[in-house]
C-alpha cells in the first residue's frame, strides 16, 4: 500500500513549566492548563507516534518502519539508524522558566544510558515581550568555578541571556547548558533522546512538595564550559524558496514561507521528509496522496517520494530531512 503523506496524534506531555498556548495558539487537544509539550513526531520507547490519518491511522511508526524501513526511511539513513526513528519533534510552550540543563553527546549518551545523545534545534513561533532564553556561559569558566556557583546558588550570574522574538532560532550542540524562559512558544528539533542533565530548578517543588531530581555529578563532565557565539542561526527568509537554517550530523532543516505553490523534486535525496507548520496553512503532495495542515501540525512525506507539491498561499514551513 503507498505511503501517502503521514500525520501523527500528538503526544502531549504535562510539565511544572507547562501553560496554555498549545491549546490556545496551535489548538490541541488539551484541557490541561500545564502543558508543556506536543511530541509530533516520536521513535522514543514508551512514546511512538501513531498515524491519525487515511488507511493507516491507529498504525504506530515502529510498526511501518518494521515493515517497510526503507521505503519510509531511506536506505542511507537505515544503513546508520536501523529500524530506529532517529528525529524527535516537538512543539514547547513554557509559561515557566525550564530548568537549566544540557545533553551528553552520543559517546556519553550510549555509555551511560544506551541511548544517542541529543543536539537539538529551537524555532520561536511566539514570545512574550521579553522573553528570553538561556544559551551557554557569558564568559568561559573553569569547573572549580561553575562548582562554586551551584554551592552559593549564583549560577544565574554565569548564563547567557538571549531576548527572543518570532521566527529567531538557535542551534543546541551537546554540552551546551540551556534553558527555555518563560513566555516561548517553540518548534524543537533533536535527535531520537530523551537524556537530559538537569543542573538547576529554580528551587521550585513539585505538586508534592518535592524539589526536582538534579544531575550534578552526571553533568559535570558533559558540560562545555567556554563561551562560544555558534548558536544563533543566521539563515535568508527568501519567499517562495527553501532557505536553509542548519545542516548537522543529525538532521537538515530548511525554511520554507510560501506565497506561492512550490514543486520539488526529491528523488536523490534518500530520506524522509518532516515538514512542521509554524504559520498558516498548505497542502502537501506526493506521488500517492495530499494532505493538508494548519499551524502546529507535522506530517512525515515517505523517502521513496520522488516528488513533493505545496499547495498555499502563505504557510510557514520547517522542512526536516536527514
Amino acid at each position: 500500500m503507498a505511503l501517502y503523506p503521514l500525520k501523527f496524534t500528538p503526544i502531549l506531555k504535562e510539565r511544572l513549566w507547562g501553560g496554555t498556548k498549545l491549546k490556545d495558539v496551535l489548538r490541541k487537544p488539551i484541557e490541561s492548563d500545564i502543558t508543556g509539550e506536543s511530541w509530533e513526531l516520536s521513535g522514543v520507547r514508551g512514546d511512538i507516534s501513531e498515524v491519525s490519518n487515511g488507511v493507516f491511522s491507529g498504525t504506530s511508526l515502529q510498526a511501518l518502519i518494521n515493515e517497510r524501513a526503507e521505503e519510509l526511511l531511506g536506505k542511507s539513513v537505515v544503513e546508520r539508524f536501523g529500524k530506529d526513528f532517529p528525529i524527535l519533534i516537538k512543539f514547547i510552550d513554557a509559561k515557566q522558566d525550564l530548568s537549566i540543563q544540557l545533553h551528553p553527546n552520543d559517546e556519553l549518551a550510549k555509555k551511560r544510558h544506551d541511548s544517542f545523545g541529543k543536539t537539538e534545534m529551537w524555532y520561536v513561533m511566539d514570545a512574550d515581550p521579553g522573553a528570553k532564553l538561556i544559551v551557554g556561559f557569558n564568559k568561559d569558566v573553569e569547573k572549580e568555578e561553575y562548582v562554586e556557583s551551584l554551592e552559593n546558588d549564583t549560577l544565574l550570574d554565569l548564563m547567557n541571556y538571549e531576548e527572543v522574538t518570532e521566527g529567531d532560532t538557535f542551534f543546541i550542540n551537546t554540552g551546551k547548558i540551556h534553558a527555555i524562559g518563560a513566555g516561548v512558544l517553540l518548534a524543537e528539533i533533536q535527535q531520537t533522546s530523551d537524556v537530559t542533565y538537569r543542573v538547576f530548578d529554580f528551587n521550585r517543588r513539585d505538586k508534592n512538595g518535592n524539589l526536582r531530581e538534579l544531575h550534578t555529578d552526571l553533568a559535570m563532565d558533559a558540560i562545555d564550559y567556554s563561551k562560544k557565539d555558534d548558536f544563533k542561526v543566521n539563515y535568508s527568509n527568501k519567499q517562495d524558496a527553501v532557505n536553509e537554517m542548519v545542516d548537522c550530523p543529525y538532521f537538515k532543516t530548511n525554511f520554507l514561507e510560501l506565497n506561492d505553490n512550490l514543486d520539488q523534486d526529491v528523488s536523490e535525496r534518500d530520506s524522509f521528509t518532516i515538514y512542521m507548520c509554524v504559520g498558516g496553512e498548505a497542502e502537501i503532495t506526493n506521488d500517492w496522496g495530499s494532505v493538508s495542515i494548519k499551524k502546529g501540525e507535522t506530517l512525515l512525506v515517505a523517502a521513496e517520494s520522488k516528488s513533493i507539491h505545496i499547495d498555499t498561499k502563505g504557510a510557514k514551513l520547517l522542512e526536516v530531512t536527514i
